[in-house]
């Protein structure tokens, strides 16, 4: 599927970034899955070829996450920046992922957290996704003038791990529970064969999202972290909360 045909529908798809192969995946996998059962289109942008990784090689990674993208439902591509384990902060980077943004021109926008308990990675491209998202929308950048200027309307962080997710944000929880959206994403998960001898990511985040479901009196749950404010035109808009009252 060609980014043309990503936009042909007329719900803006979802772009979600990751800074490892996997990364999407594990950490908000059902999220994709859910959206793109339901008809939206989905774009994942990968920032490394897992080079630094204990087991596998980067041509079997990226094979990996191409098996993954398609059983979630989504397009893949792989960005070149400075490598597994070498990510740095720069405009450079931060023009390279708002070129992106523009291309795809999503209306949600998802990355790993900003926050700094984890994969080194991992916080710094939440912090590129962030500057990227601002900088696609300026008109002046000479770097971005082959696609016109793309304002989001949101961004959410994901956290890969436990450790990553911010603890003074208050969450949105997404229900992943249907059993199509878990297949999905649980075979997604196994796509990453070369990953599963490291650790057991897939239960890890199988509980992960059992603990936030049970919160919200759901079977299963996604956090997402919001860079900013959710503004709703109603209060018939807004979701049920997640405490049981």
């Amino acid at each position: 599927m060609s980014i043309d045909q990503l936009n042909s529908n007329d719900v803006a798809p979802i772009l979600a970034f990751g800074a490892h192969p996997d990364d999407i995946e594990f950490g908000c996998g059902g999220v994709i899955a859910r959206e793109t059962q339901a008809g939206r289109k989905a774009h994942m942008a990968i920032c490394s070829l897992g080079e630094a990784a204990s087991n596998g090689t980067p041509e079997l990674r990226a094979a990996e996450s191409r098996a993954a993208a398609e059983l979630l439902g989504a397009t893949v591509e792989f960005v070149q920046l400075d490598g597994d384990g070498k990510l740095e902060i720069c405009a450079a980077h931060a023009i390279k992922l708002a070129q992106i943004i523009r291309r795809v021109r999503p209306s949600t926008v998802l990355a790993t957290t900003w926050y700094d308990n984890q994969h080194p990675d991992h916080a710094r491209l939440g912090q590129l996704v962030r500057d990227a998202a601002r900088l696609a929308r300026y008109g002046g950048l000479e770097e971005l003038k082959g696609h016109e200027p793309h304002a989001i309307q949101q961004l959410f962080f994901y956290a890969v791990t436990p450790e990553g997710e911010p603890p003074n944000v208050t969450p949105i929880l997404i229900d992943v529970s249907p059993a199509q959206v878990i297949n999905a994403w649980q075979a997604a998960m196994n796509a990453h064969v070369t990953q599963a001898s490291t650790r057991d990511y897939i239960d890890l985040q199988l509980n992960r999202a059992r603990l936030w479901g049970a919160r919200a009196g759901v079977a299963h749950a996604t956090a997402l972290f919001p860079n900013d404010p959710l503004l709703f035109e109603s209060l018939t808009h807004v979701g049920k909360g997640a405490r049981q009252f």
